[in-house]
């Protein structure tokens, strides 16, 4: 069972932040978002991420990651914005 929820709550904040960083690219813009929000969250999740490794957590080293790969491309995004002026 601590598995499961584990697993539901890693689900629920990667599709959240997905589906937010799905929100400014459909919507071409990134007014109003920092880049340096992504920038700490890649600092973060990179070393959450090696956390979860040492530890040896599953749950954790597969939404580190996710939320690692989210980071740089909500970052990505915003930097493309900001080139074209969005």
């Amino acid at each position: 069972m601590t598995e499961v929820i584990g697993w539901v709550a890693s689900a629920i904040l990667v599709l959240t932040i997905f589906s937010q960083i799905a929100r400014q690219w459909r919507e071409r813009t990134s007014q109003g978002v920092s880049r340096w929000l992504f920038i700490g969250q890649i600092a973060a999740s990179a070393g959450f991420t090696i956390y979860s490794i040492l530890v040896g957590n599953i749950v954790f080293i597969v939404t580190n990651s996710l939320m690692l790969l989210s980071a740089v491309v909500g970052l990505g995004i915003v930097i493309h914005h900001r080139r074209r002026g969005h």
